[in-house]
């Protein structure tokens, strides 16, 4: 299992959860090659209904086999357009990096990504919990 599949199914994690619970991005994540997990404000633990429906979104898109495409944009048009808090300090060189993942999302990242959704795999939450205000979901990939 690669961590640019994993790191991919992130991408389309966290514009699920800003699409279906508006509770923007995960504020963290720790991604693996075999297990990864994010970590969201939010107010209460989830159903396990909407977990399978979130479960169900990522999947979708994944099998819409979108292509995922680099852009570059210069600081003050990025700055318009999207949340850069989580860019690290030194990376932009004036320049940010965004990576769009079909019509579905698109975010400022440094990191390696598939070329298309389909490449990513099967996706499952694992679990999910509830704690602190923080929402932390679990995830793996399957070939």
């Amino acid at each position: 299992m690669s961590r640019t599949r994993m790191h991919s199914a992130e991408h389309l994690l966290n514009q699920t959860m800003v699409r279906l619970h508006n509770c923007g991005r995960c504020f963290s994540a720790h991604i693996n090659s075999k297990k990864s997990k994010c970590d969201y404000h939010f107010q209460r633990a989830l159903t396990t209904e909407e977990l399978n429906v979130i479960e169900a979104k990522v999947n979708e898109i994944i099998e819409a086999d979108y292509p995922v495409i680099t852009e570059y944009l210069d600081r003050d048009e990025a700055r318009i357009k999207f949340n850069l808090d989580r860019v690290p300090r030194g990376e932009d060189n004036g320049q940010f990096r965004i990576v769009h993942m079909g019509d579905y999302d698109a975010c400022p990242c440094i990191g390696e990504h598939v070329s298309s959704t389909k490449k990513i795999g099967k996706f499952r939450i694992t679990t999910a919990g509830f704690e602190n205000q923080v929402l932390r979901i679990r995830f793996k990939l399957l070939s």
